[in-house]
């Protein structure tokens, strides 16, 4: 039915090739929709990339503030060393 339709007059037929080939190119041109579509999507990764970056930032900004206390320090001396203060007296546990 459109076929017959458009075919009978070349004007028609001409702007329905013309709407195919501008269709054509707006889908798949450089810039075209699927293009800008996949770019979009590598956006929004990049994006969240860049948050995950900055939490990682922010915790290492706050380990560092916490490792200059002194507090900190004693308690991973405590921790992993098995450090005591003067006078104190230390129980290892140890699980076998």
């Amino acid at each position: 039915m459109f076929w017959g339709y458009v075919s009978t007059n070349p004007k028609k037929f001409f702007f329905v090739v013309l709407a195919v080939v501008f269709v054509i190119w707006l889908l798949f041109d450089d810039y075209g929709l699927l293009t800008r579509i996949s770019m979009e999507s590598e956006h929004r990764v990049l994006l969240r990339t860049q948050e995950e970056g900055q939490q990682r930032i922010l915790r290492n900004e706050e380990r560092i503030r916490h490792a200059a206390d002194p507090d900190s320090i004693e308690k991973a001396a405590r921790e992993r060393y098995n450090f005591r203060r003067e006078g104190e007296r230390l129980y290892i546990i140890s699980e076998e």
